[in-house]
This record gives structure tokens, sequence and C-alpha cells, in this order.
């Protein structure tokens, strides 16, 4: 799920037993990569990012206690030390010698800060809940408990000890997402505004350093030299441009304007995409992500679950995969990818299927008391503003005016506008893909938790389905463990908050001279390691 780094080098003259051999020194290659993310990132405040496009740009310029390393590992970063408890509830994290980008040092009172800073219910982080593993986090976040119980604590400069409420398996991968970064706090206690802008305040950790950020045009980072591990760096420069035309893109990289076109942070034209296979110059790899259709569960006549399952049913996903993604995507009919629960390749019901689709459908005009779909309120399809979405809305319109006789009128905006409106429920349908945070079934369960949580955005709650999930959280046993977040999944697909659509693929092109870019198997992308032979 990545392309693998290597080590560069520059040929130098030897020795032989007859004098200096003579060899041709390489000329130096420019180490600078031009990249499309699509959009303006919604925030670069590690505690407010809230997107794919967001974390592309902290995974640069930021580093937590550990990395996902370019084998999908998690390994020691700002932390050179780790040691668990043997009831693998305490975890003591040694920070390493390390600066921020202004030479303040990186300290333990950094993490300390910044994750409370993202619990602090003031604050409105909307991934909070990632870091209610911690002993207290959640009670701090969403139950009026205090900060100065969360199990964070900084024992001295150096010294981090964190608690969690259960034995957490994954915790090293979490410590390696967005939300658990470190904010030099000497910076945001003096300026809440750090995060706005490019400048002296923006001050960061990681591989990288962002010197300009031109807002819904382009980020510049360039190399950070004052990084820990910046010998490993080879890229001089990354620029992030923001075109949001997946036709643009393409062009940009065949004109040499650009070194990568296509995920995971661009777009491909769909109907580039047989071409491009057929040239062998398309990479496609699985990643653990869903493309959904949410339903707004608080608004008629979405809150009746038997209209939800209709919807969902009359939609036909291998045609939309056939003729209009074409990435080799997965039917998705339900919500975990296979790559975590290997049944869901089938899923928990049939795909297209109609004759079950007007059954459901009959069902919830009775219980809502119409006497047909004429009598609908009108239903309105959301999604944000690309090629791919608005090509899958229009064949998805077709087929439930098809299937359901139901008239559905198509929305759409660009992306922090449209994120806004579904996070506060202005919307009837709603398109969202979700990409796994870390490699667990959890990661795509939690999220519809509770109805007010930040990434659930369906209004949708089950005191059945939270109930497993405390259970899952308290269960030691792997396989028993397992079967709770199974059971959970079922409770979910049966309420139907959600219509997966596909299972993703990444599908891209590139410079054949870049080489060690990371992609990851949850569609992370890493430029630690890339460099230009």
């Amino acid at each position: 799920m990545f392309l693998t780094a290597c080590s560069g080098g520059k040929k130098t003259g030897g020795e032989t037993a007859t004098g200096p051999e003579k060899t041709e020194e390489k000329p130096e290659v420019p180490q600078d990569l031009r990249i499309n993310i699509n959009t303006e990132p919604p925030s670069l405040h590690p505690g407010l990012a809230k997107d794919s496009t967001s974390g592309t740009v902290l995974r640069q310029t930021f580093e937590g206690l550990t990395r996902i390393n370019a084998e999908g590992k998690a390994e020691d970063a700002a932390a050179e030390k780790i040691a668990v408890s043997d009831d693998q509830k305490v975890y003591t994290f040694t920070l390493r010698d390390a600066v921020w980008s202004n030479d303040d040092p990186v300290t333990a009172k950094d993490f300390e800060y910044a994750w409370k800073w993202a619990l602090d219910p003031e604050n409105q982080s909307e991934y909070a809940y990632q870091l209610y593993y911690i002993k207290g986090a959640r009670a701090a976040n969403a139950e009026g408990g205090s900060l100065d119980e969360v199990g964070v604590k900084a024992l001295d400069e150096k010294t981090l000890e964190v608690t969690l409420e259960n034995p957490t398996p994954y915790f090293l991968e979490l410590t390696a997402f967005y939300t658990y970064l470190p904010i030099n706090s000497k910076v945001a206690e003096a300026n809440p505004n750090w995060a706005n802008d490019a400048g002296d305040n923006y001050t960061s950790n990681g591989p990288f350093v962002m010197t300009e950020w031109s807002h819904s045009d382009k980020i510049l980072l360039k190399k950070n030299e004052k990084y820990w591990d910046a010998k490993t760096v080879k890229l001089n420069t990354i620029e992030m441009v923001m075109i949001n035309d997946s036709n643009t893109e393409l062009s940009m990289f065949e004109n040499g304007e650009l070194d990568w076109a296509g995920s995971p942070n661009g777009n491909l034209p769909t109907d580039a995409m047989q071409t491009l296979k057929d040239e062998g110059r398309l990479t496609t790899q699985p990643i653990a992500g869903v493309y959904n259709y949410k339903f707004n569960t608080t608004v008629e006549p979405f809150n009746n679950v038997n209209i939800r399952k209709a919807f969902a049913h009359a939609i036909n996903r291998q045609e939309i995969i056939d003729n209009i993604a074409q990435g080799e995507q997965l039917p998705a009919m339900a919500i975990v990818p296979p790559s975590m629960f290997p049944d869901n390749e089938k899923g928990f019901f049939s795909d297209n299927d109609v004759e079950k689709a007007k059954e459901y459908l009959q069902k919830g005009l009775e219980e809502l008391g119409y006497k047909d779909v004429s009598e609908f309120p009108a239903v309105t399809l959301s999604f944000n503003t690309l090629e791919l979405h608005q090509k899958i809305a229009q064949a998805v319109q077709d087929m439930w005016k098809q299937n359901l006789g139901v008239e559905v009128t198509l929305d759409n905006q660009e992306w922090a506008v449209y994120i806004d409106k579904l996070h506060s429920l202005d919307y009837q349908i709603g398109r969202l893909g979700w990409l796994g945070d870390f490699n667990d079934a959890i990661n795509f369960l939690e999220l519809y938790r509770d109805a007010d949580g930040g990434n659930n955005d369906t209004g949708w709650e089950s005191k059945e389905f939270q109930d497993l999930l405390a259970k899952s959280s308290l269960e030691a046993d792997h396989e028993k463990r397992q079967q709770l977040l199974k059971d959970a999944e079922a409770v979910f697909m049966e309420d139907m908050p959600v219509a997966p659509i596909y299972f993703y693929t990444n599908n891209w092109i590139q410079n054949e001279s870049l080489k060690g870019v990371a992609v990851s198997g949850l569609g992370d992308v890493q430029y630690k390691w890339a460099y230009f032979e």
C-alpha cells in the first residue's frame, strides 16, 4: 500500500591501485515536489482539523509521539522511548531532543496542552472523541468533567504520562493521528489565532515547515532544517496547489506542472481512467475507506427507517463503479471495509435490489401516512463540488426516479461550506467519504456513537449500538471483541442511517523519477521519505 523509500546517494570518485578512478558526477536533481490538494484545507490547527486535506498538510509539517512509517507500522517519532505498564493502561513517553521551527524546545507540556485544548468543549473540536481512550477525556469533553482529571500529564520537560480508560492495542497508531499532534504551547497561549496563516506564529515540529499559505490558491512547504531527522528528508520544497477540477489536474500533470495526479490528494477525470489503465500508467490500490450517502434522520421522510432502506436498496453500485468511478472499487453493502471484516465483501444486503426497495418504500409511505410518493416532501441530494461526485449523484438521481418514482434535486457546494452544512444537519441526503484514521473497525463505527458526535452528521443514535461499542472497549479477547463490533455494525446497517456506495481505491499517475512517496493502507500520504532520482 505504499511506494517504498530507499536512500539516494551521489556517486563520487574512488581509488584504484593505479591511481584515482575517474567517474562521472551525476548532476544534482531538483528536489521540488508539486502536487494538487484539490481544495482549501478548512483548518491547519491540529485540534480543529477534521478532514483528509487538512490531515495531508499536517502530516508533513507536524510530528506526533509516533509516526506511521513507510511499512505502515507505528514507530517512535517525537518520543524516543515508550514504556507501557503491565496492565496496558499507562504509557510513559520519553521525548527526544527536538525543537519547534522557531527554536523553542518541544516539551511534554506541548502535548498535554494540545490534547486538553482539543478536549475543552469551548474549542468545539469535532475530533475530540479520538482522545476518549484517555482516562477522563470523554467526561471532560462531553459530560462537564474537569480537564485536570484527564489522564495526560507532563511529569517534566521530557516525560509525558498517559493513562487510558481501558487497554487499547492500537494506541500507538492513534498517537500518530493529527488530533494527537503537539502544539507549541508558548505560541498558542500568546496568540489564539496562531494557526490561521503561515508566518512566525505557525510553528511546527515535522519534516517540513509552511512558508506560504495563499488561501484557496496554494500552500508552500520547505524542508525543516531543524527537524531531528532532517538527514532523512530529501525534498527541498512541496508546492500544494488547490485545483478543484480533475481535467485541469490531469492537464497540468501532462504539461509537467505537477508530479502527481489523482489520489490520495487529488482526482483523475473519470473519462481518462480507461485510457490511463490501457497505457499502463495507472496505479490502483485498495484502501480502508467507504463512499457514503448519509441521511439526515431528524427530518421527514428520512426519519423513517423503511424510507432509508428503500433509497439504499435502489442503487446499482456495480454500475456506478463500472461506468463512472472506474477505479476497481468494491460495491459497499456494509460500513466497515473488507480489509477489517472480510465478510463485508458481501455485506448486509444485495446490491440493486429494486424489488426489496419497493417493498420498503411502500411500508415507509404507509407509516408516514402518504398515499404515494407524490405526497413526499421535496428530496435534495447534496454533494461537494467535484466531477466524480456530480456524475454519481446524477446516476443515483436517475435510479431513484426509475426505481422508486421519486424526483430528486441535486445541490452542491465547495468543500468548506459543504462540510459545515453536513455538520449542522442542514441537508437531507449528503455525500461523505470516510477513510480510516487507524487500522481497526471501531474507527468506522465510533463516529456514529452519539447523535451530536463531531463526525456523525446523521442525527442517528442507538442505545443498543452504544452498549455494544462500550462492551467492545472492555473486551480483551480479540475474537470476542471483533464479534461485538460486528454485532454493532449489524445494528447500524439494520437502521441504515447511511447508505454505503463503494469501498475506495486510490488511483493515480506519477512522475517516473519520483520515488519514496508513502501511501498507507488507510489512504494517508507522507513525503518524509520522498525524493527524485
